[in-house]
């Protein structure tokens, strides 16, 4: 139980100017001049927050013997700091990491192996009782004890409440479920590859989403997964042969050095984006301080994002991408998205006429380019984009204050080809004036002219 145990002494922790005022308040360590400070901490944080002390022996005991007295120090704490609950009586810094214990426990149902239906018949015989499905997030945060409920959005996510340990579980050691946050679920479930498609993972370890695009899939079709840590790949390996995942290829490479023109990748028509980023959304279950990334910090990782978003855009047969990061930074996210499309957007048009204009007047040959767009994903969902430039609300945003997940960004964008000139050296004025003499309003289609049928003599 090494897991039970640190997160007992995490959340020990993080209560601990709580408790040092309850201890105070109670004269717990003036009643019983045996007892260590820091094993009181940990007893009386089991005894009044936690599950209730578990231990045996005579520690248990002798804390058991205050409890009414603890009991009514923390109900009078609470009345003095005009609060309700437990979590308010943390200062603000503590209360920022307590986003951790805020977040429900997700599991996701691991459709290659079982289907939910069995996953919720399996956690009954356990003991847990089961709610149903969801009806709203505050549903999911009312949660507690040995409950749980599907999840509102995602329906192959069961939710059961913070700090639920499963990793000694049979359903996560067999590979039938994977512990996974639903803001991490939704890339896959958004980007939705056809059975039989050819999907990249651009930037894949440690697997999660790997294995999430496969289940999509049902292991039919082929995954291209990339990552740069020898180590990572090797862990990644384990959890999707676990997990009964197979048509994968798993490659130790930098993604930007991937040859778009390769002919492995001529089919690849779809791809899941999620670089490196500052991972500023990431809720910590371990209480520390993080100074916030510099503005230098930020720059250098959106300058990386943008190229290989770009990069990735650059794939020949591509039809739909996600590009995800677990930032709360605008320039990480609205912004990557906004400057890709802004620097495509002048790669669609001919050097003068802007358009195919040119061509259609000209009858010349047109060419294929690509087109990219930014697609209105989930509209369902509560958390839009920042309105960072017009159309950023198509993106999605997630936090644990108003999704209870980590902190997410979403941006799927669809790629079209549409058929231009290649070149064009007609400047924009000389078209218009072209369009008029031939009766044509600008950007109309021009008119046949009529030819004067000759009198037969």
């Amino acid at each position: 139980h090494v897991r039970q145990l640190y997160a007992l002494v995490v959340e020990t922790l993080r209560y601990s100017p709580v408790l040092e005022k309850l201890l105070a308040g109670a004269a717990l360590l003036q009643a019983e001049k045996k007892l260590p400070p820091q094993l009181a901490k940990v007893l009386v944080y089991d005894l009044l927050f936690g599950k209730g002390l578990k231990c045996g022996g005579r520690w248990k005991a002798l804390v058991r013997r205050h409890r009414a007295r603890l009991e009514a120090e923390l109900a009078r704490l609470k009345v003095q700091q005009k609060v309700s609950r437990n979590e308010d009586l943390l200062a603000p810094a503590q209360a920022a990491s307590a986003g951790a214990s805020q977040v429900p426990r997700y599991i996701r149902v691991n459709a290659l192996k079982t289907c939910v239906d069995d996953v919720i018949d399996f956690f009954k015989r356990q003991g847990y009782s089961y709610l149903g499905k969801a009806a709203s997030v505050e549903e999911l945060r009312a949660l507690s004890g040995k409950k749980f409920l599907s999840d509102l959005h995602l329906p192959e996510l069961l939710v059961f409440p913070p700090q639920t340990d499963f990793h000694d579980n049979l359903l996560y050691t067999s590979g039938h479920i994977i512990l996974q946050d639903k803001a991490s679920c939704l890339p896959a479930f958004l980007l939705s590859p056809a059975a039989g498609s050819h999907v990249i993972d651009a930037c894949a370890a440690p697997g999660n989403k790997t294995s999430h695009l496969a289940a999509i899939l049902q292991n039919k079709g082929q995954i291209f997964a990339f990552d740069v840590d020898t180590k990572r790949l090797a862990t990644m390996n384990t959890m999707l042969m676990r997990a009964g995942v197979t048509g994968f290829q798993l490659a130790q490479q930098d993604f930007l050095t991937v040859d778009p023109r390769d002919p492995r990748y001529s089919k690849v028509t779809y791809i899941l984006l999620d670089p490196s980023c500052s991972g500023s959304g990431m809720v910590s279950r371990v209480p520390r301080e993080e100074a916030a990334p510099s503005a230098e910090r930020l720059q250098a990782l959106a300058g990386f994002q943008r190229k290989v978003l770009s990069h990735a855009l650059s794939f020949p047969a591509l039809h739909r991408l996600v590009y995800s990061t677990c930032s709360l930074h605008r320039e990480e996210n609205e912004d990557v998205v906004h400057a890709v499309l802004q620097e495509w957007g002048s790669a669609f048009r001919c050097n003068g006429c802007g358009g195919t204009q040119c061509g259609v007047l000209r009858g010349l040959a047109l060419t294929p380019v690509p087109h990219c767009r930014l697609v209105n994903a989930f509209p369902s969902w509560p958390c839009r984009g920042l309105a960072a430039f017009p159309g950023a609300e198509s993106c999605l945003r997630a936090s644990p204050a108003d999704t209870l997940t980590h902190g997410f960004f979403v941006a799927v964008l669809w790629h079209t080809w549409e058929r231009v000139l290649p070149s064009c050296s007609l400047p924009v004025a000389a078209e218009d004036n072209l369009q008029h003499r031939e009766g044509v309003e600008p950007g109309a289609a021009p008119k046949k002219r009529k030819r004067k049928k000759q009198r037969v003599k």
